[in-house]
This record gives structure tokens, C-alpha cells and sequence, in this order.
């Protein structure tokens, strides 16, 4: 692979990142988690076993080597108890998985404040209440705990616990990492939820509480910028967010149902249903653009089967004028007009399908659009939750 390839999700997270990043590892020797905490989860599919992760990056499925970056919130006990998951299924981790030294420690407090804040608020952020804001929070006014001073840090007998089961993969991740750049090692960075989550780019305040976007992954893994050969965006044939903020083409109309339904659309980390609504390419090239997209993975076209016609976001309205760029303003966003260009569905299911050129006419159309909106590529598309249900082109 190119020695350092970025995978990004293009909207609010739930993309199908940890899919395409399964599909991606066999090229890669090293898989890097870089910002984020266990708000958030993979589902990944290997043979017959699907494993849903929250913490550990997905390529550990896969015999990869597996970081923990430096920008990661680390909740002990959660991260304890998901790699004795992985070892009572056969997963080895030893010199496999490694945590930044650097990452800073979730701890029993940060998570009541953060259960505590959500409940007195008059607005709901929707967040998971897992402490990430908190822990964030401490890291930024300098009172944060880093993995590295945990012997001296006061702990529940719980976090002590996991600490002591956690101390052998604590590691100066970001010379391990530089190293392996030098030995032309293939590395592939991923991040957790999407761009507009990212707490400066996002639909702010409904965002979390890291740099979920590119820039994110340098900072947050300690690899610099000169390093990347690629950025992959990952996004949904539709748009789909869980929690509450401004959502321009959601639907909740039968169509909403449908994507729902066949998309299976519930969190892996709250369980909660997620919001459904029409692809909104005006987001999709804004995070083109943040991130430096130079090529997408589009994934659950297969979920729009059957649908006699479908829709896309090509321009946002406000007062009667068109913006242009992406709103800060989250209630512009609520109050937006989005304009929207169709096309005819297709039928058919599309799992067997192995080509591009073998995809119904009316998606290849609907696939084209996206490219030419949004000014980057189609390399992969996801036709169902397999991984060899990957189209590459």
C-alpha cells in the first residue's frame, strides 16, 4: 500500500469505516486508531464471526499490528474487557496491539461528569455518556491522566486493576510508528465517527470531542504529514446520524423506514436507531475538501435496492438565497431548503456482483453523479456487509 493511507468517514460517523479498513489491512502491517474513545464501534465480518469493536482497532482481526494513538481516550476497564472478548475467540494481542504511552486515561469521574453535564442540559448534545468530553476536557486544561503516569495517578480498584492488565502494551508508539515508516512499512490510519463530528469542522455543538477529520490523524498518531500517500473517505449511499443536531435531508417517510430496515441501521455502541435520510453531496464535497479526499469508498449501495426513484442533495437555500459552502450556523442548518436532484432506483439484489461494470445502469448513473459533484473518484463500493462484497475499480 502507499506507506501512509488515512481513512475518514465524509459524514456523521457510521460510514462502514470498519469495513473498508478490514478490506484495506491486507496491505498494510500496521492499523492506527487516532483520535476518539469507545463512543464509538466496528463491526467487522470475518468468516462466520462478526466482531463489533470499540476500542481496538478492526485489523487486530486480521493479525495486524494495532495502535493506539496518542489522540485516543483510553476507558481501562472498557479496553480490559474487550481484548478478553478477542482472546476467548482466538485473537492473539501480544506484540500485536499496542497504547501510546501519550493517550490519556478515562477515568470513573470523567464519566459521571460527563452523564451529570448531558442531564442538565436544556439542549441535548446526545452523547453517549461514556466520558470522552470530560476526559478531553482535563486533557486540555493540563489535569488529564496520560497512560504513562497511571502508577502515580489515584484509581478506582477497578482502573487499577485494568491498568495492571494494560501495562505490557504500553508503548513509545510514536518511535515504533516512525520506525516503521522508516522500514517502508505499510500504515493505515483510521478514525472514529465521521467529519461532521469533528469539533471544529462539525455540526457544532452536536459533535464529539476530538479531531475526527485528516488532520486529526497526524496529531493524534504522532506521523507527520509529509508521510501521506492517500486519504479514503468513507461514505453511505445514503446519510444516516444518531443523536440529535441539524440533519437537512432526513426522511421520515417510508423511504426513511426502508433505509433503516435494510440498512440495519442501529448504533453498534448506543443501539439506538439512526437518523435516515437522502445522500447530501453538499456535505460529501465539503469533507472532500477538509480532508483531502482522493478517493471514495461508497458504501450500503446495496440498502437502496428497490426504491423506484432516489434523491441527492446538490444545494442548500436559505431566506430564498443559495448558500454556498457548508454552514457553521446550526440553526441556518435547521432551517435550511435543500435542493435536490433524482434518479431513477433499480431493483435487483447486489451482493453477487463483482464489477463495476456489472451494477445496474441506474446506479453506475447515481455513482458517476457523485464522482463528478463532488471532484474525487470511486474506488470501492460496498455491496453488502461481506468482505468480499467490495467492488474495486
Amino acid at each position: 500500500m502507499e506507506a501512509m493511507q488515512i481513512v475518514v468517514g465524509a459524514q456523521w460517523g457510521d460510514e462502514g469505516k470498519g469495513k473498508i479498513v478490514d478490506y484495506l489491512a491486507d496491505r498494510a502491517e500496521w492499523i492506527v486508531r487516532y483520535q476518539g474513545g469507545n463512543n464509538a464501534g466496528h463491526t467487522v465480518i470475518v468468516g462466520k464471526e462478526t466482531f463489533k469493536l470499540h476500542l481496538v482497532p478492526s485489523g487486530i482481526c486480521r493479525g495486524k499490528k494495532s495502535v493506539l494513538g496518542n489522540g485516543v481516550v483510553v476507558n481501562p476497564v472498557a479496553l480490559m474487557l474487550e481484548l478478553k472478548a478477542l482472546h476467548e475467540r482466538g485473537i492473539e494481542t501480544k506484540g500485536k496491539f499496542f497504547i501510546s504511552d501519550r493517550a490519556h486515561l478515562i477515568l470513573q469521574r470523567h464519566i459521571l461528569l460527563d452523564q451529570t453535564q448531558e442531564s442538565a442540559r436544556s439542549q441535548k448534545v446526545g452523547t453517549t455518556g461514556k466520558g470522552i468530553g470530560p476526559a478531553y476536557m482535563a486533557k486540555i486544561e493540563r489535569s488529564g491522566v496520560r497512560a504513562a503516569s497511571w502508577r502515580q495517578t489515584e484509581l478506582t480498584p477497578e482502573e487499577r486493576t485494568a491498568m495492571d492488565f494494560l501495562d505490557p502494551y504500553l508503548a513509545d508508539t510514536v518511535t515504533l510508528l516512525h520506525d516503521a515508516l522508516d522500514a517502508d512499512q505499510g500504515i493505515l490510519l483510521e478514525g472514529a465517527q465521521g467529519t461532521f463530528l469533528d469539533v471544529d469542522h462539525g455540526t457544532y455543538p452536536f459533535v464529539t470531542s476530538s479531531n475526527c477529520s485528516s488532520g486529526g490523524a497526524c496529531t493524534g498518531s504522532g506521523l507527520p504529514p509529509t508521510a501521506v500517500r492517500a486519504v479514503t473517505g468513507i461514505l453511505k449511499a445514503y446519510t444516516t446520524r444518531v443523536g440529535n443536531g441539524p440533519f437537512p435531508t432526513e426522511l421520515t417517510n417510508a423511504v426513511g423506514q426502508h433505509l433503516q430496515s435494510q440498512g440495519h441501521e442501529f448504533g453498534t455502541t448506543t443501539g439506538r436507531i439512526r437518523r435516515c435520510g437522502w445522500l447530501d453531496l453538499v456535505m460529501a464535497r465539503h469533507a472532500r475538501r477538509l480532508n483531502g479526499i482522493t478517493e471514495w469508498a461508497i458504501t450500503k449501495l446495496d440498502v437502496l435496492s428497490g426504491l423506484e426513484s432516489l434523491k441527492v442533495c446538490i444545494g442548500y437555500r436559505y431566506q430564498n438565497k443559495a448558500l454556498q459552502g457548508y454552514p457553521a450556523d446550526t440553526q441556518i442548518l435547521d432551517d435550511i431548503k435543500p435542493a435536490f436532484e433524482s434518479f431513477a432506483g433499480w431493483d435487483g439484489q447486489l451482493g453477487e456482483i463483482g464489477n463495476y461494470a456489472d451494477l445496474p445502469a441506474e446506479a453506475r448513473q447515481y455513482l458517476s453523479f457523485i464522482e463528478d459533484f463532488t471532484g474525487a473518484p470511486i474506488r470501492y463500493v460496498s455491496v453488502g456487509p461481506e468482505r468480499n462484497q467490495t467492488i474495486v475499480r
